[in-house]
């Protein structure tokens, strides 16, 4: 018996210390171990046993609920495929037939992705099991047979065993202690700072008040206020967004902050939330505001973390961080209003970002470099899309939103023949016809303003502003009949407005006097 103990203990010291294998799993009464490796060309986890077999048809029910437990296993770590060895070493093999058992390996699960193979390792066939579990770890198992084995030397053989193990427990452990929270903390206080003082000046849900705090907004950035691509991150839209905000950079940015330490830290965030910014530059017309493009940048380091440690990374947080990430861009792209491009841009920067600044006590120039150089080119492409090629594009929102900042300006001959040129380009969107009609009503095309109206409540029915707009077109024209007929539609779509019960009073009241 104390021979196959010796054995049992043995062969865990040589796949711990030649092998690359670190202990998963050891039973409370030290019979039954998992190992996992990262190597490639061998088991990725090996199961051994200790345990003397009396029956064969009970080992095939263990290699079945092994093989089950490694298709679990397989699943929390996200791997495409599972290769593992199952170990029995007993002193005496089973009674009945049992070789044909292991002709084969199980394959577990719908898809057959998991594979199990075993190894049976008797007092007698000893130098035979070990030769065969040689081939798949590609480690020697030439253990002494002249030593004299008894409990004290089994005992020894396990302390180190548990001592490699728990060395490497620590060692782990070290990397999760790269720092304490700070930055976190003080990006934290910012938020709040700022939050108050768009509140005390106009409301954190104004958008005049976001525009003058630095919200982000293409028309400015593409006249030299570059300062946007970074203020966005200090401000939220309401409190709700704020809130959210907050819990999720007060758990994930101090994680991310022990992970990679303190400046390391501010600088995957900042340079996260303005990747995310120059993402929403370049793919999204609208305002937008928030520290959600540099927290993805936080997924986005722990994503590289995972790169870099993958057993650690899917053993703790890994299945949990690919899945919010998941959930949260799905989400985005089901729920109007969320600015996904800016949260797919942080995540991407965030990864960029832990590439060239890598994990404390991890060198690596030859990465980082090539970390650096990828950076660059994505970089320098979102600002050639943005600044040169947005700009001289036909997109509906983007010319929308520039004829927006023309007519704030009160330049309304600009705004107009730029959403002609758009319309003449074949823009058809309800919204360029809205505000081409609002500035041909501004220049005293009046007939021109109504056919483009006209279009407006046909494409998008809904828009009681079009309406109101048209009546009063119309009223500008003299087709009272019509001009209340817009009215009344606008005033079914609102009936709460009083500009259009306004509206309808004055029509009544011209087309009394005109009688």
């Amino acid at each position: 018996m104390f021979k196959q103990d010796y054995v049992y203990w043995k062969m865990i010291e040589r796949l711990q210390l030649e092998g690359g294998y670190r202990i998963l799993q050891l039973s409370k009464s030290n019979n039954e171990i998992w190992l996992e490796g990262t190597q490639k060309n061998k088991p990725r986890i090996i199961r051994i046993l200790r345990h003397d077999l009396d029956w064969s048809n009970w080992m095939q029910r263990d290699m079945e609920i092994t093989a089950g437990r490694l298709e679990q296993l397989r699943k929390r770590l996200f791997a495409r495929k599972l290769e593992a060895l199952n170990i029995y070493i007993t002193t005496y093999p089973p009674v009945d037939d049992w070789k044909y058992r292991l002709d084969s390996p199980l394959v577990a699960g719908t898809k057959g992705l998991t594979t199990l193979h075993t190894v049976l390792i008797d007092s007698d066939q000893k130098d035979t099991g070990l030769q065969e579990v040689s081939k798949f770890v590609h480690t020697e198992f030439d253990l002494d047979d002249s030593i004299y084995i008894d409990v004290e030397t089994i005992e020894t053989i396990k302390h180190e065993v548990i001592t490699v193990a728990n060395k490497r427990i620590s060692s782990e452990k070290e990397i999760f202690q790269n720092g304490k929270p700070f930055f976190t903390y003080i990006l934290i206080a910012i938020q709040l700072i700022m939050f108050a003082v768009l509140e005390l000046h106009g409301g954190s849900t104004n958008t005049e008040t976001l525009l003058k705090y630095g919200a982000k907004e293409n028309f400015r950035i593409l006249n030299g206020e570059w300062w946007r691509f970074f203020t966005p991150m200090i401000l939220h839209i309401g409190f709700i967004h704020l809130l959210m905000n907050t819990f999720a950079l007060y758990y994930l940015g101090a994680e991310v902050e022990r992970l990679y330490g303190k400046l390391r830290f501010l600088l995957i965030y900042v340079f996260a939330g303005f990747v995310g910014s120059l993402a929403s530059f370049v793919f999204n017309a609208n305002i937008s505001a928030g520290a959600s493009g540099a927290i993805f940048g936080c997924f986005g380091a722990l994503l590289f973390f995972g790169t870099a440690y993958p057993s650690l990374f899917f053993r703790t947080m890994g299945p949990n961080v690919i899945g919010i990430i998941i959930i949260n861009l799905v989400l985005g792209f089901m729920i109007p209003g969320i600015d996904n491009s800016g949260h797919i841009g942080g995540l991407v920067g965030g990864f960029l970002a832990a590439s060239i600044v890598h994990l404390p006590k991890r060198k690596e120039f030859a990465k980082r470099l090539g970390g650096l150089v990828v950076t660059i080119a994505t970089v320098g492409a979102l600002f050639y899309v943005g600044y040169v090629v947005q700009p001289h594009s036909e997109n509906p929102q983007f010319v929308v939103q520039t004829a927006q900042e023309f007519i704030q300006s009160n330049e309304f001959q600009k705004a107009y023949d730029m959403l002609k040129t758009a319309e003449e380009k074949g823009a058809d969107a309800p919204e360029v016809y809205f505000y081409l009609s609002y500035t041909e009503i501004k220049l005293g095309k009046f007939e021109e303003a109504r056919d483009h109206l006209k279009i407006v409540t046909i494409k998008a029915p809904d828009i009681s502003e079009a309406h109101y707009n048209l009546a009063l077109v119309y009223v500008q024209l003299q087709e009272f009949v019509n001009a209340k007929k817009a009215a009344d539609q606008a005033i079914k779509l609102d009936p709460e407005n009083e500009n259009y019960k306004e509206l309808i009073k004055e029509i009544n009241a011209m087309e009394n006097s005109s009688l």
